[in-house]
């Protein structure tokens, strides 16, 4: 009888540390919330329609400040935002925790275009559509809006004609230039405007700088040379396209 109380009193006890050593080291998985199912398909549809969103940018963008590391970013961006909404879920607190976590990022690299931007928010929306699993609203929000970035592209859309080119001029310091260029103005322009002169090498030289509008017929490599002719052989910059192109 005594062997046996002793026998239950250790039982009791290991019991005892067995539950004390459970609380001491327990976790709890919440990977219950999803399956790996909800995972694999949501990171694979989204890498597929990021990806479409990346071609897009590429297909539709112009000027000459695209970078492939900035498509990267595009889908990177998307999967984590993917993943982001996975472990949020449903719950506010852990949803306020990752904006607190997120919020000391910082891009120190400024976004030269606007349209950027949207293709910022664009990948974004598609992560959070698919981490949320909202996956026929993902593909076809992806469809409709990338049909109509595309639209917008190839009928050009809210363009304004490019008429307007900058005109610089360098010549000497002492040159009185207000009447020099006349001639060559009315020949080859049908509209040309000063708007700013500046000390070009060292103060012994001028340049003037002018928003000209060449006629329709006017041969831009003559016009140069007319006016090389008048400064002195000196630099000509005729810009073309400035107000169109991101820079």
């Amino acid at each position: 009888m005594k062997l046996k109380k002793s026998s239950l009193e250790e039982l009791r006890r290991t019991k005892m540390a067995l539950e004390t050593l459970e609380d001491i080291f327990a976790f709890e998985d919440l990977s219950g919330t999803f399956t790996i199912t909800d995972v694999v398909v949501g990171l694979l549809l989204s890498f597929i329609l990021l990806s479409a969103i990346g071609w897009l940018y590429k297909r539709t963008h112009r000027g000459t400040s695209y970078t492939q590391s900035y498509v990267h970013t595009l889908i990177m961006m998307g999967l984590v935002v993917d993943i982001i909404m996975l472990i949020v879920g449903s719950n506010i607190a852990r949803a306020f925790s990752l904006v607190g976590a997120l919020s000391i990022i910082r891009f120190r690299n400024a976004v030269k275009e606007t349209r950027d931007v949207g293709f910022i928010f664009f990948a974004m929306a598609i992560g959070m559509a698919t981490g949320t699993r909202f996956y026929l609203l993902a593909i076809i929000a992806t469809a409709i809006i990338g049909t109509l970035i595309f639209i917008m592209y190839e009928f050009d859309w809210y363009s304004r004609p490019a008429i307007s080119q900058i005109l610089k001029i360098q010549l000497d310091k002492e040159v009185d230039f207000e009447k020099l260029f006349g001639k060559v103005f009315v020949k080859y322009t049908s509209s040309a405007d000063l708007i700013g002169i500046d000390s070009v090498r060292s103060d012994t030289g001028t340049e003037l700088v002018y928003s000209v509008i060449l006629k329709k017929k006017a041969n831009k490599h003559e016009f140069i040379e007319a006016i090389k002719k008048l400064n002195g052989n000196q630099k000509v910059f005729l810009i073309t396209g400035y107000n169109t192109t991101d820079l």
